[in-house]
């Protein structure tokens, strides 16, 4: 154990979360074209901010253009349209205001905005062509992503919107509960409606190839052609939750890749910054969940990127998060317990450092191999049954490039202190990642 400790300590990089803070980080990015950066859980202050300090430098440094988010895709577009100053919100709390269902703190906190209002800011000195985007990767928006759709095509084709209509009348039945609908559907009490979700999807890229790449018809046309592929990602994947969860958290990862490889062709390969989750964007053949069936975006990017991508995770010991209790309560400022003992981050902790960069090759590589305990809060924390909860087993230097562990953390500040029964909710219970 003291050669491990003495190992990080003497590999370990000090930092800062300021744009000037990540200097070995972003010498060990290189030239990679999609930088992935984790969390430990959806409500701690200093992993946001870290992230959006990172995030700055990536775009103002390295020639980034686009942030893509664990969040829904019609959400997130209001957002990217006025980050890019092509729309009628006034600030950023503003243009976050689609961001109504539970969770919402995840992306309506003070960070976010900031890092949004400085996004609007650096993109006022840009050309149009070289502003820098926000954009979606999540599945949840069924029937968002369906009033997004009609509304485009009642605008450009209303012939075409009457069919569409029509054919999404197939989700009417079940009201605004998708998972109704994947009930009927997957115990054969209603007829599924794939042919329908497909056909949409299909005439939408056929319509595609009638427009003038780079045009302000195409972008408007890939935000709804968008909107039907995550519908009919959405409707297999609400058939997919009475099956089991691995197969409906496989085809929630597989839908955020796809959604990032449709936007790194839109853009022209781009170079791209992902928010999400630890449990997201390490690499799933590092830990447990590759062991019952279960792989990740994480996963899929070092596949088909390889040496082009770079997977950051983040670490904590104890201190503060905003979490809930349970699914769709408002949000609490929860105390985090220390991590357990055999835990990564007791690991960290241990080597008294405090706040520190580790970059998971030669000798830390080597050091850290042996699997140990790591720990996942969601939007739900649950610290009474926290061992059951919020760990799982990893080989960190496996899941992650680099990792960044904050001894210390506290609670995201929220901008509203509270939740709402909405339309399309997640089913992400227990661990609501």
């Amino acid at each position: 154990m003291n050669d491990t400790l003495d190992t990080i300590r003497h590999h370990a990089f000090r930092f800062e979360r300021d744009e000037d803070g990540f200097a070995p980080l972003l010498d060990h990015i290189g030239d990679a074209q999609l930088v992935l950066l984790g969390e430990a859980s959806h409500g701690t202050y200093e992993f946001y901010d870290a992230r959006a300090a990172l995030t700055r430098a990536l775009i103002a440094h390295k020639g980034f253009t686009a942030v893509a988010l664990e969040a829904d895709w019609p959400d997130a577009y209001r957002v990217n349209r006025w980050v890019r100053h092509a729309s009628d919100d006034a600030t950023a709390n503003d243009a976050l205001s689609d961001f109504r269902r539970f969770p919402r703190w995840m992306w309506r906190n003070t960070v976010v905005m900031d890092f949004m209002t400085w996004l609007h800011d650096y993109n006022r000195r840009r050309p149009p062509h070289a502003r820098a985007g926000c954009y979606g990767l999540d599945l949840y928006s069924l029937h968002s992503s369906i009033d997004a759709i009609l509304r485009y095509l009642r605008q450009v084709d209303p012939d075409a919107a009457e069919r569409a209509r029509f054919r999404y009348g197939c989700f009417e039945d079940f009201g605004e509960d998708p998972q109704a609908y994947g009930y009927a559907a997957s115990v054969g009490i209603s007829a599924t409606c794939e042919d329908e979700v497909v056909g949409q999807l299909v005439d939408l890229r056929q319509r595609a190839a009638t427009l003038a790449p780079g045009s302000g018809e195409a972008d408007e046309h890939f935000f709804a052609e968008q909107n039907a592929r995550l519908v009919r990602n959405a409707e297999q994947y609400y058939r997919a939750m009475f099956r089991g969860n691995v197969e409906s958290w496989n085809l929630r990862d597989m839908h955020m890749m796809e959604t990032l490889e449709s936007l790194l062709g839109h853009l022209g390969a781009p170079k791209v910054v992902v928010w999400a989750h630890n449990s997201h964007l390490g690499d799933a053949r590092a830990t447990y969940m590759s062991r019952i069936g279960e792989l990740n975006l994480g996963q899929l990017v070092r596949q088909r990127y390889g040496d082009a991508s770079r997977l950051i995770g983040f670490t904590t010991h104890r201190g503060t998060v905003t979490a809930a209790s349970n699914w769709d309560e408002p949000a609490e400022c929860m105390q985090v317990r220390p991590s357990l003992e055999g835990s990564y981050e007791r690991l960290f902790h241990d080597t008294g450092l405090g706040q520190f960069l580790l970059l998971l090759r030669g000798d830390v590589r080597a050091a850290l191999m042996l699997q140990r305990l790591e720990r996942a809060i969601g939007v739900i924390y649950r610290p009474d049954t926290e061992r059951a909860s919020h760990y799982f087993e990893a080989r960190l230097p496996d899941q992650f490039d680099a990792v960044l562990h904050i001894d210390d953390t506290t609670a995201l500040l929220p901008l509203e202190r509270w939740s709402t029964q909405t339309t399309d909710l997640p089913e992400t219970f227990p661990t609501a990642l």
